[in-house]
């Protein structure tokens, strides 16, 4: 996987976290910074990690897959994207976080975890294409989550519009997507 192709996947899976920094910013915009800091934080560990944890699943059940691989990974990605775009059209992300305390580790971490469960099925598809580069998917995945969710908190706090993150995550679906279909056709 190109360089290119890592850099949108990875902001593909931040799109979550987006989301829920920008909901963050605008419902709860007095946070210190080091709660800022500790989500952000939180949200790209798992993000890079969940990755890691599908990879090493995805190696075990690789040689008894063989050829279905592509079709495997590309089943994977478009099933991720889609849900991405369905949950896009739903409920606003405001209704699910407004009386969420993202002041206590609880819920930081379940919020990371309902974050990057996409990340773990991204990790399985890796071992099915067999990507070269895992370490630096995982580390670019992470760091991309973490200035993700880091700058949406800081620049969208001053926005009351909570439509930002539900279009970032409609953007990040798509993307997904189309690397799905790239995959798929070699």
């Amino acid at each position: 996987m190109g360089w290119i192709e890592l850099l949108l996947l990875s902001l593909s899976l931040a799109m979550d976290c987006f989301a829920i920094s920008c909901v963050i910013g605008m419902l709860q915009p007095e946070l210190k910074r080091a709660y800022v800091l500790r989500f952000s934080l939180a949200f790209g560990i798992f993000q890079g990690g969940m990755p890691l944890i599908g990879w090493l699943f995805g190696e075990s059940l690789l040689g008894p897959l063989g050829k279905a691989a592509p079709f495997i990974a590309f089943g994977i990605l478009a099933f991720i994207g889609g849900k991405m775009l369905i949950e896009s059209f739903k409920k606003e992300e405001s209704e699910q976080t407004e009386h969420l305390d993202i002041t206590k580790w609880k819920n930081v971490i379940l919020l990371a975890v309902a974050t990057s469960i996409d990340a773990l099925a991204v990790g399985f598809s890796f071992a099915m294409i067999h990507e070269e580069h895992v370490t630096r998917a995982f580390l670019t995945i992470g760091i991309t989550s973490f200035v993700v969710s880091f700058l949406a908190y800081t620049f969208v706090r001053k926005f009351t519009n909570p439509k930002i993150g539900r279009y970032a995550e409609t953007v990040g679906g798509i993307v997904l997507i189309l690397i799905g279909v790239k995959i798929l056709l070699g």
